[in-house]
């Protein structure tokens, strides 16, 4: 059973306000990701308590964008391992073609990332 409020902490003033079905869903999606109990919990820590704390709260289409962007990065990852791995295996190595070729695209799939990064964070 839930605590009694006092009266200085019961919420009583109704506050309404209109959307559209898609920022409704957008709404129900955000709550259900933050963990929040309700959208009045999740409207009340956005407007009030977001000065105390930095949360990042995605949508979907962010959330898939995000999981993709890991995937890009772990392939990037185990590209340059294997690439460093030929390199400290042999005294006098040389960089190949196929290796400059590996460089340029982890190169080109990090700057991907980073563009991507900027566009959700900003």
């Amino acid at each position: 059973m839930r605590p009694r409020l006092t009266d200085k902490e019961k919420r009583t003033i109704v506050v309404r306000f209109l959307m559209t079905k898609e920022e409704k869903i957008r709404l129900d999606s955000l709550v259900k990701r933050g963990k929040y109990g309700c959208a009045s919990d999740f409207l009340r820590f956005k407007i009030f308590d977001e000065s105390r704390r930095k949360m990042i709260v995605l949508d979907e289409k962010a959330s898939h964008k995000l999981k993709s962007l890991d995937y890009e990065l772990n392939k990037i990852g185990v590209n340059l391992n294997q690439l460093s791995k030929r390199m400290n295996s042999f005294a006098g190595y040389r960089i190949s073609d196929s290796d400059r070729q590996l460089l340029k695209q982890a190169f080109e799939m990090m700057r991907n990332c980073l563009i991507l990064l900027q566009k959700y964070l900003r």
